[in-house]
């Protein structure tokens, strides 16, 4: 699944290509792309869209007074030319351009969403200095690459939680934009076990790890994203590179490339966390 890296190379891929523009049609090729949207795609033409906005996992285009949000699911992308099989929705512009919703395995979706002032009247997103947020978006936790998430603030909620860290760290309530990946790689960053509970774990640790998982991100939004298949490429169809620099994640029976112990795949929230057992040992 796209997660905060692979979405904001989408998202600053698309600005070039669609701020400015107005919407002329939306085709919708597929039942389940507008399944949140009641009203369909329809009353999106005649819209010009001034911004393309990210927290965490979700974007949205900016529409005047409402919201295109986009959410990719396992599979979603944002193609400019493409001539893949799975365009689920296609963006025809007034100036002859178009741009394509493509998802594989339609999990994605696209919701026109009103927008709500932010709580703490802060910018809603990354993108945009507009201090609203798509009601839909509004339960998201800020994410980690934005200047106004306070580490401090972000570990005191997770210490209290009285949970394992990485369940913590997956809660998008609390801050946004991490998934499976970067959680594992943090984790291994920061040598903490997936497992470690959070009430054992001190407030400076904690915000440490959320430090090292920023840290992760940033370097994975400069090289593009992680790609491991056809399944995540940019807007015009090319491939992140991140994967070359992963310690853990897909690495089972891999060196550490800290201490040399074999990497191991355990299975934790019915999902699967890699980790080294010499460096990230629980009782640490």
């Amino acid at each position: 699944m796209p997660e905060l890296p692979e979405v904001e190379t989408i998202r600053r891929g698309l600005v070039p290509h669609v701020v400015g523009k107005t919407i002329a049609r939306v085709d919708a090729l597929h039942p389940r792309v507008a399944r949140m949207s009641p009203e369909g795609l329809d009353s999106l033409a005649g819209m010009t869209i001034s911004g393309v906005v990210r927290r965490g996992k979700f974007m949205w285009f900016l529409t005047g007074e409402r919201a295109l949000v986009a959410h990719l699911g396992m599979s979603g992308q944002m193609r400019i030319n493409s001539d893949s099989v799975h365009v689920r929705a296609r963006f025809h512009f007034t100036d002859g351009t178009s741009l394509d919703f493509v998802d594989q395995r339609t999990f994605g979706y696209l919701h026109p969403d009103q927008l709500l002032p932010t709580p703490d009247s802060g910018p809603g997103g990354y993108g945009s200095q507009a201090a609203m947020i798509p009601a839909s978006v509004a339960h998201i936790g800020r994410d980690l690459l934005d200047p106004l998430l306070d580490l401090r603030d972000v570990a005191r909620a997770v210490k209290h939680r009285r949970t394992e860290i990485k369940r913590a760290i997956l809660n998008q309530n609390i801050a946004s934009g991490i998934g499976n990946i970067y959680a594992d790689e943090a984790l291994w960053e920061a040598c903490v076990h997936p497992q470690k509970m959070t009430t054992a774990m001190s407030l400076a640790k904690i915000a440490d790890v959320y430090e090292h998982a920023r840290e992760v991100m940033e370097r994975a939004v400069e090289a593009g994203g992680t790609s491991f298949d056809e399944l995540y490429v940019n807007v015009n169809g090319e491939s992140g590179y991140f994967d070359r620099s992963l310690h853990v994640y897909g690495k089972t029976g891999q060196p550490c490339d800290r201490c040399g112990k074999e990497i191991q795949r355990i299975t934790f929230m019915n999902r699967s966390s890699h980790l080294c057992p010499a460096c990230q040992r629980r009782s640490r």
